[in-house]
């Protein structure tokens, strides 16, 4: 069983940024793909970046370039750096974790993009 608790989210204005943190409780937390989704109002939740548990990256083509995600196994966190944010950006943005059957997700933070 893994816990997930994000952490960072807020008001930020366009081409600002923001750091996303993910801490995850449990064991074995090394072997879980790691991912964020995002899900604006009135539209579906999607992939924003995911990292496999070997450090291999991918991201939507809508934040390539200006979102870096990453690892650090030792805290059990994952996070997501996002830079030169967009009001499409705005969202709310969640935690996930995976290996196998197995399928985890935090509770969200909102990050919200505007002047």
């Amino acid at each position: 069983q893994v816990q997930l608790v994000e952490s960072g989210g807020g008001l930020v204005q366009p081409g600002g940024s923001l750091r996303l943190s993910c801490a995850a409780s449990g064991s074995d937390f090394v072997i879980y793909s790691m991912a964020w989704y995002r899900q604006a109002p009135g539209k579906q939740r999607e992939l924003a970046a995911f990292i496999t548990s070997g450090g291999t990256t991918n991201y939507a083509h809508s934040v390539k370039g200006r979102f870096t995600i990453s690892r650090d196994n030792a805290k059990k966190t994952v996070y997501l750096q996002m830079n030169s944010l967009k009001p499409e950006d705005t969202a709310v943005y969640y935690c996930n974790a995976q290996y196998g059957a197995a399928d985890y997700w935090g509770q969200g933070t909102q990050v919200t993009v505007s002047s």
